[in-house]
């Protein structure tokens, strides 16, 4: 039975207009920067900044007075000057196979617009995996993807990226202080285990803000989730590849769903500028590629469109030398779309095809669907800003 929760209480720290500065998302030099403001002396700011860093992102405090081994006085200082609080839960939907998806409403920006954006944890038996957004909408328009109906709002912050990690940790409590109402956690004592960056947006296209957020998440120091465990999808934003693989250093994913130009331009038209042949040249030359690090080929079941045993052999032919894996996903139905989800038998069929050829392909298995959580179905009701104004605040 799916479970809602409406209108949840508010996390301890949020504060609807809060003017202080969130130091969530705030990279080390800039965490450092920050306490010189608030006039920490230069000789203090390294320990500080280390001490705050551990009881924001290990033990995910959200109350300045929480850490104890910092001075009352520099305490209260930090109150005035800032926040470590969380985005406003509006919903929080809980399926029947465990699946959980909130609904966050952001802080205002600087038009004062509060935007929402939704994530979602799926929960397995040898894993937690954590699915975030790092745009408001989405400034593709795939045709098969929910999220692409929506324009694109705005670019995520480093801030707003990462809070999501810690707002779904909240959630699930999987704080090293939550022990006590969870003292058998599972997964080697984590629940989120795996972070993915599927949900709303096209991360690439969201750089600097998306590679700050992914060294916060990974820091060892910190929340401490492996590259490794932390895969960035894309629908093939070419230029941006391999400067990924040097940079952010994450696991890569591609949202491929075509074999030929003719069926992927209709289904990712960001392909018309960037065609399959650009696009696996790149993955040719990602950082770290190897058999240990491959590339997960995302591909979306659609009935009659891409499902063929044709399709299955040109994936096998594309994908050559690349060390991949391939996952077959059945579409997730959403309102108003125009595409079927391919039978079972079909799917089975392109699954041996390219189990045959040596390539991993398992069918990922539709979780969440009856709250809107499955692959391809998240999307939010903010409304699309005009260009002009967006690049405006973006440059501000």
């Amino acid at each position: 039975m799916t479970t809602i929760l409406n209108t949840l209480e508010a996390p301890p720290r949020y504060i609807p207009n809060d003017p202080r500065p969130s130091l969530i998302g705030m990279t080390r030099d800039a965490l450092a920067d920050a306490l010189a403001k608030a006039g920490v002396p230069e000789k203090q700011r390294r320990m500080r900044a280390g001490q705050i860093w551990h009881w924001i992102y290990h033990r995910g405090v959200q109350s300045f007075a929480e850490m104890s081994n910092i001075a009352k006085e520099l305490r209260q200082r930090l109150d005035e000057e800032f926040v470590i609080g969380r985005p406003e839960i509006v919903t929080e939907q809980v399926s029947n196979d465990g699946t959980r998806k909130w609904l966050l409403k952001l802080a205002p920006d600087e038009r004062g617009a509060r935007h929402e954006v939704e994530m979602v944890y799926i929960p397995e038996a040898d894993r937690g995996t954590l699915c975030i957004s790092s745009q408001v909408g989405c400034t593709l328009t795939c045709t098969f993807c929910h999220t692409g109906t929506q324009k694109l709002v705005r670019n995520l912050t480093a801030n707003e990226i990462v809070a999501q990690v810690m707002t779904a940790r909240d959630g699930v409590k999987d704080w090293p202080s939550d022990i006590e109402a969870n003292p058998t956690p599972p997964l080697g004592g984590r629940y989120i285990t795996n972070v993915v960056l599927m949900g709303m947006g096209e991360p690439l296209y969201n750089f600097d803000n998306v590679k700050d957020a992914m060294e916060i998440v990974s820091d060892g120091e910190g929340i401490s989730l492996s590259k490794r465990r932390i895969t960035l999808s894309t629908s093939g934003v070419v230029p941006e590849i391999p400067r990924a693989g040097a940079e952010i250093g994450t696991m890569l994913a591609i949202s491929l769903h075509g074999t030929t130009d003719e069926i992927r331009d209709k289904l990712v038209p960001l392909n018309k500028k960037y065609p399959i042949k650009e696009l696996l040249a790149a993955c040719r030359k990602y950082p770290g590629l190897s058999n240990a690090r491959r590339i997960t080929f995302e591909y979306v079941m659609l009935k009659g469109v891409n499902d063929s045993p044709e399709d299955a052999k040109r994936l096998v032919k594309l994908l050559a030398g690349i060390p991949a894996k391939i996952n077959l996903i059945p579409f997730n139905p959403w309102p108003g779309t125009q595409y079927e989800c391919s039978d079972w038998d079909t799917i089975e069929r392109f699954a041996e095809i390219v189990n045959k050829a040596g390539y991993a392909s398992p069918v990922r298995t539709p979780r969440g669907r009856d709250i809107m959580a499955a692959c391809g179905q998240l999307k939010s009701e903010s409304q699309k800003i005009r260009a002009k104004e967006r690049l405006a605040l973006e440059a501000h």
